[in-house]
């Protein structure tokens, strides 16, 4: 089963080193790469071989290179349209930013690119190749302050309506942190190696911090208990084992359904009149009651994740609630790239 969803993630890579979000040939527009499902696929390829994944992250770090010049007109003026913001998807060849009406305030991939790239840095694989990997770094610091994440009412994990998200502001504390304590090698012109910090004002993590201890185990003012809660556990562990306990105990309690984990009650996206269950959902909750060292919990989800696969061993993006019938988004990078991670967490 490793191997085969080994082989599935590649299938949605592109040779730039970026994901589709589901299959290179479906129809719905999950053809394109979205930075946040690109950082959970690659971390997926990091749970078989670490240096497998570097081409990905490079490649986001590409992207922010070519719309440099956006960045620096935010730092400089505070966004107040979506459209000023980082993107959240493009063109996984050209690089353009995909400029269809969309939920572009998504403050969290900012902050879960930023932490990936410095954990992978600090486990000694390098992803900052040169100065300018450093200074788009520096200027996605001076991004965050500009936008003044801490209370910026962003589109959230699943682009939807303007609430702050802890989701959103917990993946920036996480990113934040990790890129104030992290040394970028870089190798000069005679070959000595030259150690590289960013500059990460210790007020602008407080910041995020306080709105945390306010939000949480709640995601926003309209929403308790929701899927994206989750990433603060995994990757993110930005959140101590006492609320990761609660957050879970109330994703099961609230969201846990048969074919997998709704995002949130009410949910509107692919409803027939229940919400859509998340295959995804699954295989986090393996993951997490793992590190929480419920083995009895992590084996019934491993169990459970198999039974959620469809024929060809693909985790789809979601089933239509109540069903076994699962939407054309088949399969999901995403749930894909957990199931490995939970699967080399038995070893």
């Amino acid at each position: 089963m490793i191997a085969k969803s080994i082989k599935i993630l590649k299938g949605m890579r592109h040779p730039n080193g970026l994901f589709s979000a589901s299959a290179l040939k479906v129809k719905t527009g999950y053809d394109r790469a979205w930075i946040r499902d690109n950082v959970y696929e690659a971390i997926g390829l990091e749970a078989v071989d670490a240096i497998s994944a570097v081409k990905t992250y490079q490649a986001l770090l590409d992207i922010l290179l070519k719309h440099e010049e956006k960045i620096d007109w935010a730092i400089k003026n505070k966004p107040t349209e979506k459209y000023q913001y980082i993107h959240a998807r493009y063109d996984p060849l050209t690089l353009n930013e995909i400029w269809e009406e969309w939920g572009n305030k998504q403050n969290d991939a900012v902050g879960i690119l930023i932490f990936k790239i410095c954990e992978l840095t600090n486990k000694g694989t390098d992803i900052v190749r040169n100065r300018h990997d450093i200074r788009i770094l520096q200027k996605l610091v001076y991004y965050l302050e500009s936008i003044e994440y801490w209370h910026d009412r962003d589109n959230g994990v699943w682009e939807e309506n303007e609430e702050i998200h802890a989701s959103s502001v917990g993946a920036c504390v996480a990113g934040l942190k990790a890129l104030r304590n992290t040394n970028f090698r870089l190798a000069s012109i005679n070959e000595k190696i030259l150690l590289r910090r960013i500059l990460v004002p210790i007020d602008l993590i407080k910041k995020g911090e306080e709105t945390l201890k306010e939000l949480l185990p709640r995601e926003s003012e309209t929403k308790e208990a929701d899927l994206a809660l989750l990433s603060l556990i995994y990757p993110l562990n930005v959140v101590n084992k006492s609320m990761a306990r609660q957050i879970v105990k109330n994703v099961e309690k609230k969201l846990l359904r048969e074919n997998g984990v709704i995002r949130y009650e009410g949910d509107k996206y692919y409803s027939n009149g229940k919400e859509a269950e998340w295959t995804m959902g699954i295989v986090w909750l393996g993951i997490i009651h793992k590190m929480l060292g419920n083995k009895i919990d992590y084996q019934y989800y491993r169990i459970k994740t198999v039974d959620v696969m469809n024929r060809k061993g693909e985790l789809p993006e979601l089933y239509f609630g109540g069903t076994n019938i699962h939407n054309e988004n088949s399969p999901l990078g995403w749930s894909q790239a957990l199931y490995l991670v939970m699967e080399k967490m038995r070893e």
